[in-house]
């Protein structure tokens, strides 16, 4: 099981994931699950030893670099990326939370440790699986989006959801995400590996690879396992959620997989679950029906300069030259990915 969500790769069929090229993905409307690119701009955006980016007054910038720079690469790509951000947990998270707090409180020691002993490769290992997520770190992203024209979306609860909601309302094309979550919410397709495309580096190995934007299409993996959204809900809490994170004990994919395909109704399936505190309707439920809202506004701006300028250069110590080159190429992508479409802006907001 991955550390985030529910791991159910293995399960889905070849033919439902098709890697693509990030400009493939032109004119398409994509909400972002913003916590869970947060992160991965916090974990990679890192020095050899795993220090994370800081300004003068000791504040870590990663999550400010990874939103501005490689935002602005989906942007000249044509993408018309929406950020959605987390509201509160639902209680069902709560072991999960608490689980993940220890991993992280561990990791740190280790990572003190490693430093010490001059263990540079492990000690960016042990940073990046400590790596957190604040308050205040969201509110500037959030400030940094809003002074480059993106729009943001506030969630009730899980982000992710949220983002699965936008799709199947049609109000974006997919939900983009490194979870398998997104598929159980219902969206009807996902996009992978859209914030951290490019070179990767293999772990304890000088050996780069290639990661490349991918498309989960929902409908194929259903069409391909002869199965619906239920039952793959029912299958993720076999194997392990947010919400149940150890899954049920002794059950794999082939066997969860065998055991929702013999019953015909959901509800047959969840009774023949064996009986533990876990109340498995619970879960399935909130996969079915989670928390989310119809308020919100996709609305493109024209990039502030000044307000960008402000926060990356003035507040946060960022190269001024190296901003105002990119703001260059936001200010060009802009104008040739908005101003010229013949439909006008209504163009990027479908």
């Amino acid at each position: 099981m991955s550390i985030l969500g529910v791991n159910i790769r293995e399960l889905i069929p070849p033919e439902a994931i098709k890697e693509i090229e990030l400009e493939s993905l032109k004119g398409r409307t994509i909400a972002i699950d913003a916590y869970n690119a947060l992160y991965q701009f916090l974990a990679a955006i890192r020095q050899p030893d795993g220090t994370p980016l800081i300004d003068n007054k000791g504040r870590v910038t990663s999550h400010l670099s990874g939103i501005f720079y490689r935002t602005i690469n989906l942007i000249e790509a044509g993408i018309k990326p929406i950020y959605v951000f987390d509201g509160l947990p639902p209680s069902l998270k709560e072991k999960e939370l608490e689980k993940r707090r220890k991993v992280k409180e561990e990791a740190a020691k280790k990572y003190q440790v490693a430093i010490a002993e001059e263990k540079y490769e492990e000690a960016r290992k042990y940073a990046q699986i400590s790596t957190r997520l604040n308050d205040e770190m969201v509110k500037e992203a959030i400030k940094l989006l809003d002074a480059m024209g993106l729009p943001t979306v506030q969630a009730p609860a899980e982000g992710e959801a949220q983002a699965a909601y936008m799709a199947k309302k049609g109000d974006v094309w997919s939900s983009g995400s490194q979870d398998y979550d997104s598929i159980l919410f219902g969206s009807p397709r996902v996009v992978r590996n859209l914030t951290v495309s490019g070179k990767r580096k293999l772990p304890k190995k000088d050996v780069y690879i290639d990661i490349k934007p991918e498309v989960i299409e929902s409908n194929v993996i259903y069409e391909k396992l002869g199965i619906n959204r239920e039952k793959l809900i029912i299958i993720g809490i076999m194997l392990g959620t947010d919400y149940n994170p150890d899954g049920i004990k002794g059950v794999g994919i082939k066997t969860a997989l065998k055991i929702v395909k013999s019953y015909e109704k959901t509800e047959e399936i969840l009774k023949s679950l064996p009986q533990t505190q876990v109340d498995y309707y619970e879960i399935f439920n909130y996969f079915m029906n989670p928390e989310v809202t119809d308020n919100y506004t996709i609305q493109w701006k024209e990039p502030s300069v000044e307000k960008i300028k402000e926060i990356l250069v003035e507040e946060h110590d960022f190269n001024e030259a190296r901003v105002e080159n990119a703001i260059e190429r936001l200010q060009k992508s802009f104008k040739e990915n908005v101003k010229s479409q013949t439909k006008g802006l209504d163009f990027w907001f479908k």
